[in-house]
């Protein structure tokens, strides 16, 4: 072989390994390998070669790559991460999966692991990016879905991470989720480290509020101490004592008021303070029955009697959760509302509009949304129901009792408790 004969031979070689040929010649690569010059030196035959040896190792590397994984479905997504099944879901995020990823209930994967009290699996998604000050689209954060069932690890954990203890305006803090739930120590511990104890919910209740709701005497006590404001008034004008006499805590409400008022309070017909809308001990049953059945399935033991038990209280649960006329027709206080939605068009393209809701400064994504992965076909078997678990149930339970509250409708929630209910016989 002489001249420029045997170099173009070589790179037909090369070639054909990407390219393949066309007719009766040879077609390059699109990514652009030269026709060896003309006439040259041995030196710039071989800087040639490795060129188009460069060339082709790049298209065989991008022509092996591994293709995106099919992200996960929500609902398998949010249970993998409850029962903590770590190695399934870090699998997803080496794929691809947004770290932001949204299960079928609570919110992200952080948010249902902060829920649950999983500090290893709140610690691999932040790992890969979770934002700690994510809000769901109830407005919480995980910092108040771990407070809610008392873990103070992961509570803690969260707080050196950046979660915010004091959120502006009036939204739900840790100190109100630990308080509403009966967190003893862990709402002494959000106190020691700055929690604001006169902090407004969404319809502008305090702390002290909800400890007067629920009867909640040492939780009182500790916030009267800490400087909760007994006169502080929510949406309805209700105070911590309005509070505790509608529900006959009158032990709390001696405690929370000056003996003038607590006098007066007592000879004022019960009428006057509002009807209680549902039993205030029966969801703190649940909640522990809801434990204990956890606890129990974790390590292997029968769970059949607790189960009954459960059946019992959550039965309770909805017999008392019926709106009384005269509640029904007093104005709903405002409900927790988006920072803001952002609304973005191209002109000349009609239907390529797109709305973001932002809370907290962080766009929501839907759930089931995985912004880093590219679009591709995939085929993906997806549960006809979510399957109901303990932890969806008192999920279910917390936003039926934080809807009550707010003087929210609580119906489609207690559909939702019936149906979970009816899937776990």
């Amino acid at each position: 072989m002489r001249g420029g004969t045997g170099r173009d031979d070589m790179s037909a070689i090369l070639c054909n390994k990407t390219g393949g040929k066309t007719g009766g010649g040879t077609r390059r690569i699109a990514s652009g390998i030269a026709p060896a010059p003309a006439s040259a030196n041995g030196e710039s035959v071989m800087r040639w070669f490795a060129h188009c040896a460069r060339r082709a190792l790049l298209v065989l590397c991008l022509l092996a790559a591994p293709a995106w994984a099919a992200p996960p479905d929500p609902i398998a997504f949010g249970l993998a991460v409850e029962r903590g099944d770590l190695r399934t879901v870090r699998t997803w995020l080496d794929e691809g999966l947004d770290p932001e990823y949204q299960a079928d209930r609570i919110g992200t994967g952080l948010m249902v692991a902060a829920w649950n009290g999983n500090v290893e699996m709140m610690a691999l998604f932040v790992e890969r990016g979770a934002n700690p000050r994510r809000a769901n689209r109830h407005g919480e954060q995980p910092l108040q879905l771990a407070a809610w069932g008392g873990h103070e690890a992961a509570v803690l954990w969260l707080l050196e991470r950046g979660a915010t203890l004091n959120r502006e305006g009036m939204n739900w803090s840790a100190l109100h989720y630990a308080v509403f739930s009966g967190q003893d120590k862990l709402a002494r511990t959000l106190i020691e480290r700055g929690a604001e104890v006169n902090a407004r919910s969404p319809n502008g209740s305090t702390p002290l509020m909800l400890a007067a709701r629920e009867g909640r005497e040492e939780l009182a006590r500790t916030l009267l101490e800490a400087g909760g404001d007994p006169k502080a008034k929510n949406d309805w004008g209700d105070t911590a004592l309005t509070l505790a006499m509608r529900y006959d805590h009158y032990r709390l409400g001696k405690m929370i008021s000056s003996p003038e008022e607590f006098a007066i309070a007592v000879k004022a017909p019960k009428e006057s303070f509002g009807e209680a809308t549902r039993s205030a001990a029966a969801p703190s049953a649940i909640e522990d029955l809801l434990r204990q059945i956890r606890e129990a399935e974790a390590a292997g033991q029968p769970a059949d009697a607790l189960r009954k038990q459960l059946f019992a209280a959550v039965e309770t649960f909805r017999r008392s959760g019926t709106p009384s006329a005269q509640n029904a027709r007093r104005p709903a206080p405002r409900p927790y509302q988006p920072k803001s939605i952002v609304i973005t068009a191209r002109r000349g393209q009609p239907g390529a509009e797109r709305a973001e809701v932002v809370v907290d400064g962080q766009v929501q994504p839907p759930a089931g949304k995985a912004a880093s992965l590219p679009s591709q076909p995939s085929i993906r078997v997806t549960p006809a129901s979510a399957p109901a678990t303990p932890a969806q149930i008192a999920d279910l339970v917390r936003r039926i009792r934080v809807a009550e509250a707010q003087g929210l409708p609580t119906e489609a929630l207690r559909r939702q408790l019936d149906e979970a209910m009816n899937q776990l016989r």
